[in-house]
């Protein structure tokens, strides 16, 4: 079944591919981490009581939300430049993930926290609790439960889509194998072991993810 395949092309070529994959971890897990908090500072500005920073938040959120991700890496590559920027493939990776992936969590925590009843914050007031002890005691354990599911789901499209900073030349595993298949014409082992990669790392995420919603539960039991 496996005839005319060549898993050893996959041997030969191991540091290239191990490169890409510390490159392609490299470029989620720091996108990962910014994204929320950008999604934390924008979810902030769309829910503030001053006109002026929720209509920046919101102008922020829809224009990310309505363009492609690419577009918007091609505008930090190749439109700041014009602006007097320079910025490296990797930077701008990050800077583009981290802006898209936020939009969205902005939106997932809002709707996590909007899901809390008045009530609840009625108690808390009630019971002599400041603004940031309603949030962190009251608020955000509730909230979790909601914000969970889909900010997994976003960290999953994150991870997949850094796979487009190769439009600016970044040397991720996508990168990696393409440069592999013009020099052995293997296309099938190189994009299959490609898939394992990028299935693994959703694999992980998805876990951890589910590990930490489970926690939650529990500790809320």
């Amino acid at each position: 079944m496996l005839e005319g395949f060549n898993f050893r092309i996959i041997w030969e070529y191991m540091p290239f591919f191990m490169e890409g994959v510390r490159n392609t971890a490299l470029i989620s897990l720091i996108s990962l981490f910014l994204a929320l908090i950008a999604g934390i500072i924008a979810c902030a500005g769309r829910l503030s009581k001053w006109k002026l920073i929720r209509g920046v938040a919101i102008f922020y959120i829809e224009s990310i939300r309505t363009t492609p991700l690419l577009v918007q890496i091609y505008f930090f590559y190749f439109g700041l430049p014009t602006l007097g920027f320079r910025i490296p493939e990797l930077q701008t990776g990050i800077l583009a993930l981290m802006l898209n992936s936020g939009a969205y969590i902005a939106e997932i925590v809002r709707a996590g926290i909007q899901s809390v009843s008045k009530g609840q914050s009625e108690a808390a007031y009630a019971l002599g609790l400041n603004e940031s002890q309603r949030l962190r005691l009251v608020v955000l354990p509730q909230a979790l439960r909601v914000i969970i599911p889909p900010l997994t789901s976003q960290y999953l499209n994150l991870t997949k889509n850094s796979s487009l900073a190769v439009a600016v030349g970044y040397p991720d595993l996508f990168a990696i194998g393409r440069t592999v298949i013009n020099q052995t014409g293997r296309a099938v082992e190189v994009i299959g072991i490609t898939m394992i990669v990028y299935l693994s790392i959703s694999l992980l995420t998805a876990l951890f993810m589910n590990w930490y919603n489970q926690r939650i539960r529990l500790v809320e039991r």
